[in-house]
């Protein structure tokens, strides 16, 4: 490595370093701040803190070092050109490619390093951070549950209660809407109650006390009941709605839990599936249009419409009827598997498009580094953060997107860095264009 780029590499390292830990400290703080009034005062060991802690800190890591990579390299140029070191070595025929290099060499081996990192120990990381949650839940249930907020954690109701007792687990003032039959609004309010899970960790159980259940007709509204118990007991399945085991064989890892290959896998299941119930669709309706073909003809051989028995006619229209069900739930399989696929795809992408957003970034702070000598850290930092808030802007809208099925997940995953990219390297051009020198 020649003495230029050791020089280049070292203005880097200590801003970016700098960056990294700012970062992750502010990632760390913002998520204390949602989960630290769950976690403290419940009972828990400092230990299992730190724990959750640290393993949430791996995807504060997959986003903390590309941005890093920006900040330092817009960072180590601006320097460098404030103190004209970088005028003197474009005056001395060196391009500003040739500058950039070892930054880029140095950024392509750090992307390879994330792609590693986010493949092997992040999905591992948020796995035990999910079932050390789950471990929690288990533990103290009514940390499922807000003060004074709505919460669907149990599938089909909406729980709110007022105040919580961290050391009994005892809920008051307690709020129970039903939303499992559209036919009935229920609503169910209780002084008091407990929330525990059954032995086996497989049911939840709700008992309330001192309580009302209202109940009104819908859609007339024309009859209501009311309801009063003096101790009442609610159990639900407890199984995938925040109060999983955290069993290896029979917990199920969620998209953010999988590798690239296992999520790639996934993904190919689903669009096998999506296949087969497009196919399966297809022979429905053909078996529709047979049926409806089939009433005609009948239709065609009665002297008039009338003739037709009243029976053969209920039977048609309950066949058609049969036929319509049949294929409007193949349509929905079908939309839920494509939808499974998508979302899969979008993971397996982000494996890898966040990990070389580290390259991208290089290739844009070079430039923007140069620009911004003027403005000083303030500028850096301010361009840094523009260009960053643009990156996931596109992804998170462009995954907006890939999940309603308008383009390729691939597409919109890596459009960002193809975005980025492009205008980095056109920055360069238009700089290399205005330096001194023979441009070598």
């Amino acid at each position: 490595m020649k003495i230029l780029d050791r020089y280049i590499l070292k203005a880097h390292l200590g801003t970016f370093f700098f960056a990294l830990v700012t970062i992750i400290f502010v990632f760390i703080l913002s998520f204390l701040t949602q989960f630290l009034e769950r976690l403290i005062g419940k009972g828990l060991d400092f230990s299992i803190i730190a724990e959750v802690v640290l393993l949430q800190s791996a995807w504060m890591v997959g986003l903390a070092v590309p941005m890093a990579a920006l900040v330092s390299t817009v960072m180590a140029f601006s320097t460098l050109t404030n103190s004209s070191e970088l005028t003197v070595m474009r005056s001395g025929g060196i391009s500003i490619y040739r500058l950039v290099a070892p930054v880029l060499l140095a950024a392509l081996g750090l992307s390879l390093l994330m792609e590693r990192f986010n493949n092997v120990l992040m999905p591992e990381a948020n796995y035990k951070a999910n079932a050390l949650f789950a471990d929690i839940t288990r533990m103290k249930p009514g940390l499922g549950l807000d003060k004074n907020a709505f919460s669907d954690v149990i599938k089909g109701y909406s729980i709110m209660v007022r105040d919580i007792d961290n050391e009994t687990g005892e809920l008051h003032d307690i709020v129970l809407y039903d939303r499992g039959r559209s036919d009935v609004r229920t609503v169910i309010m209780a002084a008091k109650g407990q929330i525990q899970f059954t032995q086996d960790y497989n049911h939840l159980v709700l008992t309330l006390e001192d309580g009302q259940i209202h109940e009104l007709s819908l859609p007339r509204m024309d009859r209501y009941r009311k309801m009063v118990f003096a101790k009442n007991r609610y159990i639900f399945d407890a199984t995938g709605y925040g109060f999983e085991r955290t069993d290896d064989r029979s917990r199920r890892r969620g998209g953010k839990e999988l590798s690239a290959a296992d999520l790639l896998s996934m993904a190919r299941g689903f669009h096998l599936k999506g296949d087969a119930a497009e196919s399966s669709i297809d022979k429905g309706i053909e078996e529709l249009s047979a049926e409806i073909a089939t009433i005609r003809n009948r239709r065609a051989l009665a002297s008039t419409p009338t003739a037709l028995p009243p029976a053969v006619t209920g039977r048609a229209i309950e066949a058609v009827d049969t036929l319509l069900d049949d294929l409007s739930e193949r349509i929905e399989q079908m939309q839920e598997n494509r939808e499974s696929f998508n979302d899969y795809m979008i993971e397996y992408h982000k494996k890898y498009s966040l990990a070389f957003a580290c390259l991208v970034f290089a290739v844009v702070g070079a430039p923007l580094g140069v620009m911004a000598r003027r403005g000083g850290f303030g500028a850096g930092a301010a361009l840094s953060l523009f260009f960053f808030v643009l990156y996931w802007v596109v992804l998170i809208g462009g995954e907006k997107i890939a999940e309603r099925g308008l383009l390729s997940p691939a597409i919109v995953v890596w459009l960002p860095n193809v975005m980025l990219t492009a205008a980095g390297l056109f920055m360069m051009y238009r700089l290399s264009g205005s330096a001194s020198g023979s441009g070598r």
